[in-house]
Parts: structure tokens; C-alpha cells; sequence
């Protein structure tokens, strides 16, 4: 299936102007960053990657799409002959997915003519702004969750296709199984799901709606147990499991109590090991909050498919060089915004990740212009995605879950905190050897 017109009409109308004006095949360098993290965060994760090469794959115009496009006269008859041939032919570099990120980072890099790097900045921004804000809330989750499982199950809470590329994100970015099946048939992220309460009420007593889902299950499964009586639900699920019941699950009230009166109760029928998992809207200042509680799992929908307040991690797609004249030769000259609050960094970027001897972080390096200098601990972040218009970056995203689990052990104590705060590090932009702007770092 063609993603070529999951674009914005304004990219093709700067296309077929820069064509007529002979300008559209000079060569050019765009730079996907961000400005600014959302309020009070202190680190992003990036996510979207792998989806963006598959997209990029299948980026080229079918002629039914070219037909559409000319016959409703967004674009006219030179342009839909070059649309009918387009493929990428250039190159895109960036930070590896999983991998973290903050203001100013230069997390994708595109390189070729002004025409076929114009049109992939839709594409490329609704992939990465999406995926990189559920993982960014997904992280910090699993951070405060210290070590304890935790299920994506917001599937019924977003759009049916954001609702996949959430539950990969969210995969990489440390959960545990998704509740989605099309994320575990597209992408292989485990998939998990026991019973609602409409389950329950469909029998006429709870025990035999709990007798049908352990003949099915065995003992090993999930109890629902907050659909009637707790108390009396947890009784009669230790009863029949004669105590090896794998987990009970509390969808409501005062979970920190109700976790604590659980707990106690499976202790003092003899179900120590059966686990206790709490849902119900939760968040990664809630899940911070039971931190103290006996739960041994967590299921959040809701506020991880959304970003947990932050749905976009506002990315944007800008010229940061360009050719004075056509040919692949041809020397770049730097461009950059001016506008107040909205201005840009002209020049190529490419950034490493300062580390102290003990390999902790402690700058994001932005080199403008020319790689800058390693001290030799420190991490280099731009790796290839696209060269001469052939993908060289896919990758498993087993591979990324990785890259995210070790980039977190690089954060400062002051970046793994729930509070509000300052970018975890400084982002310091360096020309020619010196540093041109220091951007925001914590002080706590």
C-alpha cells in the first residue's frame, strides 16, 4: 500500500513552484529536532524509527493516486510526471530508536534534492511525533514501576491504527505484553489478556465464571475480582485454585488499600505467590504512588496511548542547508529561521552523548557544520537509516527495547526523578570548536 499522500497538499505546491523556478533539484539538508521538551519532563525517548523506514519503503505515487492529485488540480501536468518516477534517492542519518533525546537534538537528518526531501516531512513527522510521545510516557512509567511488569491496554482509547504503533512503542520503551493482537501479528510484541467484568456477569455466580475461565486457563490465569464483593470474589478464587491462583486484578476504588486488603487476605489463605495486578486510569504519578503498595503488576491505557499529556512531542521538519546552484557537488550554505521564538540552527548537525568516566551523562553535543570531538568516553548518536536511497537501518526492535534499557542507565539521578524539571542534560551546540548556545539543564 502506497504512503506517498499521507502528506500535506502544501508540500507538493512547493515542489511544483521550486520547479518552475528551477530551484527544485539543488541539494538540501533537512533536520527533524525538537524545540523543547514537554513541560517538566527531563529527557524524550525516540520511537518511530522502524516505522518510518517501512513507510518510506512504500513512499511512491500509483498512478490512480497521480490521476487523483491532476485531476483535482493540486498538481499540474510536469509535476505528476515526476511524481509517477519519484523514489528517494538520498540519504537520512539520525539517532537509533530507542535511544533518548532532548531540545535541540538533531534526530533526523535528510539529504538530497529540495523536491524528495520536501515531500517525506508529513510522513516523517506524524510517525516520529506519535511514537516518540508514548514512548516518552511509557519510560517514565516503567521507571517508577521499578522493576514490576507493566501491560499496554489502551487499544479502545485512541484510533485503531495509532492504537498498533502505540503498543510498539510502548514495547520498546519497556512494558511488557499489549493487549493489542495486531501489534503482536505486525511486529511481535507479546500479547497478553485475561477477562472484563461483562465476562463475570455473563454467568449466573461469579465462582462459575471463575470456574470457566481456570478450566480454560488452568490456574495460572488472572482473576477479575472487584466485579461484586471483593473480599468474598478473593475467597472464593484461592478456593478454587486451592491456593496456586496465578494473579487477581483490581480495576477500582482506592487501589493502595484495596491492594493492601488483598494482599493480606491471599496471605492469610496460604495464596502467597499469587500475584496482585491494579488497573483503572493509571498514570506514572499513580504508579509512583502505589510504589510503597504490595503490587506485582500494573495495566495502563489510557494515559500511555496519549502520552500521558504530552500527545505530541511537537518535532519539526526544517531547511538547514542548501546548494546555491544544481549539481550533487555543489557547495551547501547554511539557512536558519529568524522569526522571534521560532528560529532555527543553519548547518548540518551531528551530536554525541558526553559521558563521565563512570558512564553517566553528562551533555547532549550538537556539532554544527563538523562532527564534534570525543573525549573517548563519549557515545556517538547519529547512525545511517538510508544511503543512496537504500534502507540500511531496520532493525528488530528487540534491538531498540535494548538500546533504551542501557541509554536510561546513562541518565543522572536527577533525570530519573517523577518531579518537575529541567532537561536531565544540557544540550550544548558547538561550531568550529567552540560552544555557540548551552541550552537548559537540571540543577536538582
Amino acid at each position: 500500500m502506497s504512503t506517498s499522500l499521507l502528506t500535506d497538499h502544501y508540500e507538493l505546491t512547493m515542489v511544483e513552484a521550486a520547479m518552475r523556478a528551477g530551484t527544485a533539484s539543488r541539494r538540501c539538508v533537512f533536520e527533524m529536532f525538537p524545540r523543547r521538551l514537554p513541560e517538566g519532563r527531563r529527557y524524550g525517548v525516540v520511537a518511530g524509527t522502524g516505522r518510518m523506514l517501512e513507510a518510506l519503503a512504500e513512499f511512491h505515487f500509483d498512478p490512480d493516486e497521480v490521476d487523483f492529485l491532476r485531476r483535482t488540480k493540486v498538481v499540474g501536468e510536469d509535476m505528476a510526471r515526476w511524481l509517477s518516477d519519484y523514489h528517494f534517492s538520498g540519504t537520512i542519518s539520525g539517532y537509533a530508536e530507542g535511544d533518548l533525546y532532548f531540545p535541540g537534538s538533531p534526530l533526523v537528518t535528510v539529504e538530497g534534492t529540495f523536491a524528495e526531501a520536501c515531500v517525506l516531512e508529513t510522513l516523517l513527522l506524524s510517525i516520529y511525533n506519535h511514537d516518540s510521545a508514548v514512548a516518552s510516557a511509557a519510560s517514565r512509567m516503567v521507571l517508577m514501576a521499578e522493576g514490576r511488569p507493566i501491560i499496554e491496554m489502551g487499544s479502545r482509547r485512541t484510533h485503531e491504527e495509532a492504537a498498533v504503533s502505540a503498543a510498539r512503542a510502548a514495547w520498546i520503551a519497556g512494558f511488557g505484553p499489549t493487549s493489542n493482537l495486531a501489534a503482536g501479528y505486525r511486529y511481535g510484541v507479546p500479547t497478553s489478556g485475561t477477562a472484563a467484568h461483562a465476562f463475570t456477569l455473563l454467568f449466573d455466580t461469579e465462582a462459575d465464571a471463575f470456574r470457566a475461565q481456570l478450566e480454560t486457563y488452568g490456574s495460572a490465569t488472572t482473576l477479575l475480582v472487584d466485579t461484586f464483593d471483593i473480599e468474598q470474589a478473593v475467597r472464593e478464587a484461592v478456593r478454587l485454585t486451592d491456593g496456586r491462583l496465578g494473579a487477581v486484578r483490581i480495576d477500582s476504588g482506592d487501589l493502595a488499600i484495596v491492594a493492601r486488603q488483598v494482599r493480606d487476605l491471599l496471605d492469610d489463605l496460604g495464596a502467597t505467590s499469587t500475584r496482585v495486578i491494579v488497573t483503572s486510569d493509571l498514570d506514572e504519578w499513580q504508579i509512583a504512588a502505589l510504589r510503597g503498595a504490595p503490587v506485582d503488576g500494573y495495566g495502563v491505557g489510557t494515559s500511555v496511548v496519549t502520552g500521558s499529556g504530552a500527545p505530541t512531542c511537537s518535532f519539526v521538519y526544517k531547511l538547514v542547508a542548501r546548494a546555491t546552484e544544481d549539481g550533487p557537488d555543489a557547495p551547501l550554505l547554511p539557512v536558519a529561521k529568524r522569526s522571534a521564538h521560532k528560529s532555527t540552527v543553519g548547518g548540518h548537525k551531528y551530536a554525541l552523548r558526553r559521558l563521565g568516566a563512570d558512564g553517566v551523562a553528562q551533555a547532549e553535543i550538537v556539532g554544527v557544520g563538523e562532527r564534534p570531538t570525543g573525549d573517548g568516553d563519549d557515545r556517538d548518536l547519529i547512525v545511517p537509516l538510508v544511503t543512496e536511497g537504500r534502507i540500511v537501518g531496520s532493525e528488530p526492535i528487540s534491538a531498540a527495547r535494548e538500546r533504551h534499557a542501557h541509554a536510561l542507565t546513562e541518565l543522572p539521578l536527577s533525570g530519573r526523578r517523577i518531579s518537575r524539571g529541567d532537561q536531565a542534560i544540557p544540550t550544548i551546540m558547538v561550531r568550529g570548536g567552540g560552544a555557540d548556545a548551552v541550552l537548559g539543564a537540571s540543577l536538582d
